[in-house]
């Protein structure tokens, strides 16, 4: 059973049935509840025998010795069995026991389904089988692990329990398999076929020993069979989430091939139970506190799970607590009690040394004083010995010194020749340095060398002079012994080269240092030809050309070389000179040294009579000084001996109170990780120290302990924030926990900072890796063997399988190794894992949060506000922050060492040996420790008065700091609208920087500081306005502006929260006819506060001034009646709210501008290149795609400019779809390295891509060139399930979207913007040229702008672009060009029905399109008379910028009339605009814990009300035979009557099915489909099921309404189908087809008069009756009524259309009297073609066209966009 309702509902019929049968019913229910278990072990584990268990303690008793047997052969399982638990374990195991019996475990992760199976197994002596995942484990794995169970199970006939988790199914297709198994014991493509060959022969002989014949198919029923019978599955899965409802549905066999064991959160006394047994084997702590501490446990355990669900309500985040975490909890309390008891007990043991070490000392100074008496007269003595050594040694010392000079001398000399060599080396080395060049260039000649073109070169028959004479010199200079050969001719220099190898090697290895005489002057002439240049020969022969420029310069190095030739000479003589003179020099050095010799033993003699005297005379020292340093330290520590008697008595009052601090502390870490600053305050304080003191035996506890003091010191806390922790508590509370927290810490670091600290804190050390990325596993494994820190990086919602043993730190072989996959690896205890995410609130599984500690890392308010305080006066007043920061750190620094000094000297203390007076050392430091305490307790001292001068300072530019934070959470909670709205703080850090950078500089502070504020807001404002939609521009506006003004104490909370709410009093009826109910109710409501006092009394009072106001065009320009005007803006919004809701966009506009100034509601979009500006390799631009808009044209154009096009190569564009993602990533790859630019074009094509985008973006982020820049567009999914962009990209990202502007003001200067004053004066005719375009520009605004009209607008929404206008005008140009008059007919076809019309589908829009056209450019237009819009005359010939101007002055405010629209047709959807846009900004406004916890009915029970009430009104079906039987002529009517009821009988049906079959499914009778869930969601959420609309007829209600249209139509069909009169009056609006009932009028006249029907037409004549009006029907036609006018209205008096009147939308017409007359009789003067539809959605729900009277041109009614409507 699932839930509690399910138990009390089985307690309920149990009851009733016993109560059927039996008499004495009390004694027989009384005994169930105490013990009512059947299992097959009541007696013992052994041969099962079903019997009912006598008592508890018997069962308890069989499941422990079970248990401790398993322990003995298994991998121990510590479990705990309380009540739950014994009941879990005997239903597994009696569906163990049954035939063919497979268990479905459902709960939570860690409630304990797997170690109770494996209990359940063992005792049915069964064997266990679980999967192992690794990495890639797929289908085939599974299959073959299975297949291996199948012969274990089938042909061994060995009992096995599949054991399958949830984290197990890796792809959900394992479950088809599983699906298989446990439906028919059949999976296909199990075995190949040898494999089956083989298990049939092996089950041959037991086929045939129990009688069966043995054919394939009985042997392999038998295996099937067996198979089923020994293979128990066991499927273990959780219900959070909806992934078991999906599977159950997918895979039927999971529900219905197994018994369902639900295990359901551990009842209060388990968790007691289970704590107390773990605390059982905790010493030092009394049994009856024990049974509190138990108790808190289970309190603790238990209220996390309350607040997780107002978390989870108010914050949207799961925070899930399990079994499992309840278990870590006991655990981390049992290790930290004992942590932190051995630390205590070493913190006191260290003192009290201390102590004991100080009173010894002064015992011992006495005996020392004797001591150095004898040492004093010895060391006189010592010092006469010394004394005579003296002289002897001077003697010898004179010798040395003689000899030593002498040697100097020489030592001179040597020198002078050594310079001299040194500079004839030189010499010789640079003039040898001139003949290198030469040298290379005969190399580099060389090279271009090759055997071919050398053989090319030989096979020229005679080659020119030039070539020949190379070869010629070429031979000279090779002549060997200088015979220069006489013959030189071109054949004798092909001999030289006929071996090609040869010459080319000769040539590499000549002679160059020694050439003959003879063959430098044989070569001379060929050097003077001046034809024997390399330039010259090339274009002869490319070879000869090597070869000559080898030759010049190879003697070009000879003649150098030969020049330093006796240069060299002379240096070898001076060589010979210098190796003279150093011999002299050595033997001179020979004899000083045996000189020395003597001296040195002489020495050595004085130096030993010397250190006696020495050591003699330190010994005498040391002790006096001993004597001084005993006197010093126990004068130094007498403070401190008096400080540590009171800190041991501390310690020994913390001692008593260690069990309860400890256990606080344990919650702490366990449970308050994810929780956000508030919340964990309420639990601390509010809810677990109450607990705590109100216990029956009472846990000692210090009273207002604060966990981080238990938990780390000032000094760690000093050190974490110099490592770039932020400063606020809330990331000390993190930092804590996750240093003390057992289960892996994972962070949720939206904003990055806590990885940041994590990275500085650990440094080198650490191993960042990413799920996924290549080699993760190795260095996982590598890091475990190690020991190491390894810190797992933007983690997604869920974690690959295969780390699942390592997430829950399941060791194995006593806890060396742990397996990752299906290998043992090595775990040093040491190793630390370190979980982060980037998302912001991801969802994770309660598995995972029972494995690990989730950690809320993301910033608050108050912590991002310090961070942007100290950012901002950083750029302002540098001097202050360093001054601070310095401060900060030294006094980080203080409290750091001043801890080391006082742990030093303990440890020096307490490990000083038995006599440690003589470690001066040791006094030293201690005195230096006082002196530093001392010096530092100064500074500080000092530095507090500082940092409250500096802190003064830097308050003046907090207000700045705050605004900032609260901008930056309004930005961060954009995307709740959307998901593309993601920001990460380090751009806006960026924002922020620059914007304090660009604040106009002021000199009073206080002016700065405004500026400053300004800057920021206008900044952050602009930075986060262009990446939104237009239609939630305004919402962030509202929202920025309402909570500054909330900052600043401008408005009050109530107000503004009656005018997002807007809670009017409900069933209240408006006095006054200009407001409706709805919006009197609102009065009502305004009148209950004490600012509106009065106000419902004051409109009835003066209706007539409220009514004009109410009914004037815009009302919020125009001022209330009365003392009301004097108002707040605020409050003057609340009015307005109730009495004009559809203004209030342009009201919250006009709010925004009056508060916060006009710059922020102007509508001009940032240019490109601004925004450019902006990016950086690390800050892709990223284009949210709207329709009819490319934005890339504006990255072409800024590439042009910066010379990045596709021709000069730097340039890549990439369209993503398929197979395109490796030419974008290589294309990233290049850019990133040479300065590219890439464009990815719709990368939401690519989902599966897109997170190895993201890393690849991050990777490129450093390290890449300056200039690389990427630039991505995507499409926005249509519903936020449908996302796919990987936050991490859109956060970094200057998201810009690039959507059609709204209202015509900037639609028109959009449209404009398209052209510059070139464009104007292209044309010869300017004037006709310059109207035209302008009327073009003004259409093209129009028709795009009117799209938000809605259906009213266009009936289908078209995607006309810049494209239409720009190709318009080209085309306008060469007309113009052409023709001498204008061909207004001709422009106008062309723009009409092919630039815009070619978009257009629908022949009412064509028509809408061709007037406007008709309108806007005809001949008047040059006379100066054409109005393009009401008060809006075309301009006359002006240039560019003036036409901007132009539109700045005359266009009027934005208004329908302005398309030709009556103002009514804005009010629709003005209202859903600003319903939407207060609905959100209320979602957005920070949320009330205990809002909305009102009860009320489950949606099951709505669900079943709704449903009963439908079915009971429903009516039966129509008899369709029987109402045939009734006529006797089926005449036109009759038919479509038949038609409709057909149609109704369909519909009805279906209600009535889907109904009964969803009733059966909420009762439980049939399972829930798909189908029956989307109805009942439908019903709860009041729309209409679309199994049932697909059977009706268009409609826009809602279910309510809806059902009551149907009821209506219905009755309207059962009157007619009475007596098949034609009713007096026709609800047109009542048919499913109102088309047939047209035609029948059609066709009954047709038949009457014997017209063809053809060549009819309808006419209709409104008439002036209402339907009370008429009783019978004409005598031919029909009257009609129920259709609603939109756009117009009817006027009764003169029977024409008329302007409608404001705020009344679709009014009534009258009766229509409708009838067929010959098509030619028909009168088209003065009327307007009047489409009819069914329904406001116009467009697909076309009926007619109904020829309407207009005394006014009917050109305005298209505008206007009238039509006449079935429904509303």
């Amino acid at each position: 059973m699932v839930d509690e309702t399910d138990f009390s509902t089985f307690d309920k019929m149990q009851t009733e049935t016993v109560k059927k049968f039996y008499d004495e019913i009390e004694e027989a229910l009384e005994e169930t509840k105490k013990m009512n278990m059947y299992c097959h072990f009541a007696r013992g584990v052994g041969e099962p025998k079903y019997m009912p268990v006598q008592t508890w303690e018997s069962l308890n008793h069989i499941l422990v010795e079970a248990l401790d047997n398993h322990n003995e052969v298994n991998a121990a399982m510590n479990l705990v069995l309380f009540e739950d638990a014994m009941c879990h374990v005997c239903r597994i195991n009696r569906i163990l026991e049954s035939p063919r019996g497979n268990a479905l475990l459902v709960g939570v992760g860690g409630s304990g389904k797997q170690s109770l199976t494996r209990l359940a197994a063992f005792i049915s002596s069964l064997e266990v089988f679980q999967i192992t995942l690794r990495k890639g484990y797929g289908i085939p794995d599974l299959k073959a692990d299975l297949a291996n169970q199948y012969i274990k199970t089938g042909v061994k006939n060995v009992g096995t329990v599949f054991l399958m988790t949830d984290a197990q199914v890796a792809d959900e297709r394992f479950l088809v398999l599983v699906n298989d198994l446990l439906a028919s014991g059949e999976i296909p493509d199990l075995f190949p076929d040898d494999e089956v060959e083989n298990i049939i022969s092996s089950v041959r002989n037991e086929v045939k020993s129990q009688g069966l014949v043995d054919t394939r198919e009985t042997c392999w029923k038998f295996f099937i069979d067996r198979v089923r019978r020994q293979l128990k599955v066991a499927l273990c899965f959780s219900p959070v989430g909806n992934k078991l409802r999906v599977r159950s549905r997918k895979f039927p066999a999971v529900v219905n091939c197994t018994a369902i064991d639900w295990f359901h959160e551990w009842p209060q006394e388990a968790l007691e139970s289970v704590s107390l047994r773990f605390l059982q084997e905790t010493e030092n702590i009394e049994l009856s506190v024990k049974v509190s501490i138990s108790k808190f446990m289970a309190y603790v355990h238990t209220s996390v799970n309350e607040m997780s669900r107002s978390y989870l309500s108010n914050e949207r985040r799961y925070n899930y607590t399990t079994p499992k975490s309840f278990l870590e909890q006991i655990k981390l309390y049992q290790n930290l009690l004992f942590k932190k008891g051995k630390e205590l007990t070493a913190k006191m043991e260290r003192l009290e040394n201390g102590l004991q070490k100080l009173s010894s000392t002064s015992a011992q100074v006495d005996g020392l004083k004797t001591k150095l008496a004898a040492q004093e007269v010895e060391l006189k003595q010592k010092n006469e010995d010394a004394d005579k050594l003296i002289q002897v040694v001077g003697v010898e010392t004179e010798k040395v010194s003689t000899e030593k000079a002498i040697a100097d001398e020489e030592e001179q000399k040597v020198a002078l020749i050594t310079q001299e060599v040194k500079q004839k080396q030189k010499d010789c080395e640079e003039d040898l340095a001139k003949a290198e060049p030469a040298l290379a260039a005969a190399q580099a000649a060389l090279n271009t060398l090759n055997k071919n073109n050398l053989t090319e070169l030989k096979s020229f028959g005679s080659p020119p002079s030039a070539v020949s004479n190379v070869t010629a010199a070429v031979m000279v200079l090779m002549a060997p012994g200088g015979k220069v050969p006489k013959d030189r001719s071109w054949k004798a220099a092909k001999v030289s080269m006929a071996r090609v190898d040869g010459f080319l090697d000769s040539l590499i290895h000549f002679d160059k240092e020694n050439i003959h005489e003879n063959c430098l002057k044989a070569i001379q002439p060929y050097l003077q030809d001046p034809k024997f240049n390399p330039e010259f020969v090339t274009s002869k022969s490319y070879a000869a050309a090597g070869l000559c420029s080898w030759v010049i310069n190879i003697v070009r190095f000879y003649q150098v070389y030969c020049d330093v030739e006796p240069k060299r000479q002379a240096l070898n003589k001076a060589n010979a000179e210098l190796a003279a003179a150093q011999e002299k020099l050595a033997n001179i050095k020979a004899k000083i040294a045996h000189l020395n010799e003597n001296l040195a033993k002489l020495t050595a003699k004085f130096e030993r009579a010397t250190s006696d005297k020495l050591k003699c005379q330190q010994e005498a020292e040391a002790t006096a000084c001993t004597i001084s340093l005993a006197n010093r330290l126990v004068g130094g520590l007498a403070s401190e001996n008096v400080r540590w008697a009171e800190a041991v008595k501390d310690f020994k009052e913390q001692e008593s109170t260690l069990c309860g601090d400890v256990l606080l502390i344990t919650a702490f870490v366990s449970y308050l990780g994810y929780f956000t600053k508030k919340y964990r305050q309420d639990l601390m304080d509010g809810v677990w120290r109450p607990y705590l003191r109100q216990l029956k035996v009472p846990v000692p506890v210090t009273p207002s302990l604060d966990p981080l003091t238990m938990l780390t010191d000032d000094a760690d806390i000093a050190a974490w924030q110099n490592e770039g922790l932020p400063a606020d508590r809330m990331s000390t509370e993190n930092a804590t926990i996750l240093t003390n927290c057992e289960r892996w810490p994972l962070m949720v670091d939206p904003q990055l900072q806590g990885i940041k600290w994590i990275k500085t804190k650990y440094g080198e050390d650490l191993r960042v890796i990413r799920i996924g990325q290549k080699g993760y596993l190795d260095t996982m494994e590598q890091a475990l063997a190690a020991g190491e820190v390894v810190l797992i990086e933007n983690l997604e919602e869920s974690v690959d399988p295969v780390l699942g043993a390592l997430l829950g730190r399941e060791t194995i072989k006593k806890g060396r190794y742990i397996k990752i996959g299906d290998k043992e690896c090595e775990y040093n205890p040491s190793f630390r894992l370190i979980l982060h995410t980037k998302l912001a609130n991801p969802h994770y599984q309660p598995e995972m949060q029972a494995q690990c500690t989730l950690i809320n890392f993301t910033v608050t308010r108050d912590g991002l506000e310090d961070q942007l305080l100290a950012a901002v006066v950083s750029m302002e007043r540098p001097d202050l922050e360093e001054l601070k920061s310095d401060l900060t750190k030294q006094q980080n620094g203080f409290k750091i060492t001043l801890k080391t000094l006082e742990d030093n000297l303990l440890s020096r203390l307490s490990s000083a040996s038995g006599n440690f007076l003589g470690d001066t050392a040791l006094v030293e430091n201690l005195e230096t420790t006082k002196q530093t305490a001392a010096e530092i307790e100064e500074k500080v001292q000092e530095s507090k008065v500082t940092e409250t001068k500096i802190n003064e300072a830097r308050e003046h530019y907090r207000p700045a700091a705050a605004r900032a934070s609260l901008l930056y959470f309004i930005m961060n909670d954009l995307n709740a609208i959307h998901p593309m709205y993601q920001f990460s703080l380090k751009a806006f850090s960026v924002v922020f920087q620059k914007a304090v950078e660009r604040a106009s500089p002021d000199e009073s502070l206080k002016e700065r500081v405004l500026n400053l504020i300004d800057s920021i807001t206008f900044s952050v404002f602009q930075y986060t306005t262009r990446g939104l939609f237009e239609c939630d521009k305004l919402t962030y506006t509202a929202q920025v502006t309402f909570q500054i003004l909330l900052m600043n104490n401008e408005i009050n909370m109530v107000e503004l929260d009656f005018l997002l709410r807007y809670p009017a009093q409900p069933g209240v009826t408006s006095p006054v006819e200009f407001l409706s109910n709805h919006s009197w109710g609102g009065i009502k409501s305004l009148s209950s506060m004490e600012e509106f006092r009065n106000l419902d009394r004051d409109i009835e009072g003066s209706a007539k001034r409220w009514k004009k106001f109410v009914e004037s065009e815009c009302p919020e320009k125009e001022k209330f009646p009365q003392e009301w005007k004097s108002k707040s803006a605020l409050q003057r919004l609340c009015m307005l709210r109730a009495i004009r809701p559809d203004r209030m966009t342009y009201a919250v506009r006009d709010f925004v501008e009056e508060k916060l100034g006009s710059k922020y509601v102007v509508g001009r979009s940032l240019d490109f290149a601004t925004s450019f500006e902006e990016s950086g390799p690390a800050t892709p631009m990223f284009f949210i795609l709207s329709p009819g808009v490319d934005p890339l044209k504006d990255v072409e154009k800024q590439g042009k400019k910066l010379g990045y096009t596709f021709n000069n190569r730097n340039f890549h564009n990439v369209s993503l779809g398929q197979g395109q993602e490796v030419v974008a990533e290589q294309a990233l790859d290049m850019a990133a390295k040479e300065g590219h630019w890439v464009i990815l074009q719709n990368i939401h094509l690519v989902a599966k891509w897109l997170g190895s985008l993201e890393k690849k973006l991050e990777q490129h982020s450093e390290g890449s060139h300056q200039e690389f820049r990427v630039f991505i567009s995507a499409e926005p999914a249509p519903s936020p399930e449908g996302h796919i962009i990987p936050q991490g990209i859109l956060e970094n990202s200057i998201k810009i979207t690039n959507e059609p502007p709204t209202g015509m003001h900037a639609n028109l200067h959009k449209a404009l913007d398209n052209f510059n004053q070139d464009t104007l004066e292209m044309c010869a005719r300017e004037n006709e040229f310059k109207s035209i375009l302008f009327a073009l520009c003004y259409f093209h605004a129009v028709v795009a702008e009117r799209r938000k009209f809605g259906p009213q607008g266009w009936n289908r929404s078209y995607p006309f672009n810049t494209g239409d206008l720009t190709i318009s005008v080209n085309v306008l140009y060469n007309y113009l060009e052409a023709n001498s008059k204008v061909p207004y007919d001709d422009l106008r076809y062309l723009f009409g029905e092919i630039m815009y019309g070619g978009h257009i589908t629908d022949d009412w829009d064509r028509r809408l399109c061709k007037t406007y056209l008709e309108e806007f450019i005809k001949s008047e237009m040059l006379e100066g008379e054409l109005f393009l819009a009401p008060g809006f005359p075309l301009p006359g010939n002006m240039d560019y910028n003036g036409y901007h101007q132009y539109i700045d002055d005359a266009l009027p405010a934005e208004s329908p009339y302005l398309y030709g629209l009556h103002p009514n047709a804005e009010i629709g959807f003005l209202t859903q605009t600003s319903e939407k846009l207060f609905r959100t900004v209320l979602e957005m406004q920070p949320r009330d814990t205990n809002a909305g916890e009102g009860g009320g009915a489950t949606r099951e029970e709505k669900v079943k009300a709704l449903l009963d009430e439908i079915l009971e009104k429903l009516t039966d079906e129509f008899n369709i035979l029987e109402l045939m039987a009734k006529v006797e002529e089926r005449t036109p009517y009759i038919v479509v009557a038949f038609q409709e009821c057909e149609r109704m009988n369909i519909l009805t049906s279906e209600i009535k099915r889907s109904l009964k079959e969803l009733d059966l499914g909420l009762k439980g009778e049939l399972t829930m489909t798909s189908d029956m869930e989307n109805l009942q969601n439908a019903i709860f959420l009041d729309t209409v099921p679309e199994s049932w609309t697909r059977r009706a007829y268009p409609s826009m209600a809602g279910l309510a309404g809806w059902f009551a249209d149907l009821l209506s139509r219905i009755k309207e069909l059962e009157t007619w189908t009475g007596d098949f009169v034609l009713p007096s009056v026709v609800w047109l609006a009542g048919f499913f087809n109102p088309q047939s009932f047209l035609t029948a009028i059609m066709q009954s006249m047709a038949r009457k008069n014997e017209w063809p029907l053809d060549k009819m037409t309808l006419q209709c004549d409104v008439t002036k009756r209402n339907r009370e009006d008429l009783s019978s029907p004409p005598r031919e036609g029909a009257y009609v009524h129920g259709l609603f006018m939109e756009g117009a209205r009817w006027d009764m008096q003169t029977g024409m259309m008329t302007d409608a009147r404001l705020k009344d939308l679709t009014p009534a017409m009258p009766v229509i009297f409708i009838k067929a007359i010959p098509a030619d009789k028909q009168d088209t003067r003065s009327v307007y073609p009047c489409p009819v539809y069914k329904t406001r959605q116009r467009g697909p729900t076309y009926v007619w066209t109904f020829n309407l009277k207009t005394k006014e041109n009917p050109s305005k009614w298209v505008l206007a966009g009238v039509a006449l409507l079935l429904q509303i």
